[in-house]
């Protein structure tokens, strides 16, 4: 299970690189993440996320079972020690990975806010321009016939 999981981990940080810098992959990869938030993809990742976050409680509560059968017997066995460090770098990658699609997603929503805060910037401005442009030539016939 340590495989997937840090293919997982590496996908998503290969994921945020993807859009915090601006590459020719960044705007297929927003069309993607637009896309997978329309219809059923928010309960599926809600229902993913869910799984992988009890499978991380269970490993927390193994791991503390595992922590208080060492602190009855006086010692941690060699065979307790090895599952401890499996089940723990289990739970940190599924951790990790969990925040790291929280990451994702955030980053993705902001990246959308600033888009739309820019356009709307774009149209205030050319709404600006117009009554100074049209009081510009205004002016200047103004200017003209006074001549």
């Amino acid at each position: 299970m340590i495989q997937p999981l840090f293919a997982l981990v590496f996908g998503e940080v290969f994921v945020i690189l993807l859009l915090l810098f601006r590459t020719p992959l960044r705007n297929p990869l927003l069309l993607l993440l637009d896309r997978s938030k329309q219809g059923r993809g928010p309960v599926v990742a809600s229902t993913a996320g869910v799984t992988l976050f009890v499978v991380m409680a269970s490993l927390l509560i193994n791991i503390t079972s595992i922590g208080g059968r060492s602190e009855e017997g006086g010692g941690i066995s060699p065979t307790d020690q090895v599952i401890l460090a499996y089940q723990l770098l289990q739970a940190s990658l599924l951790g990790f990975a969990l925040f790291l699609g929280l990451m994702i997603d955030r980053i993705h929503y902001y990246i959308k806010e600033v888009r739309m805060l820019r356009k709307h910037l774009e149209a205030v401005k050319k709404m600006d321009k117009k009554p100074q442009d049209a009081k510009g030539k205004g002016k200047a016939s103004d200017d003209e016939e006074d001549e």
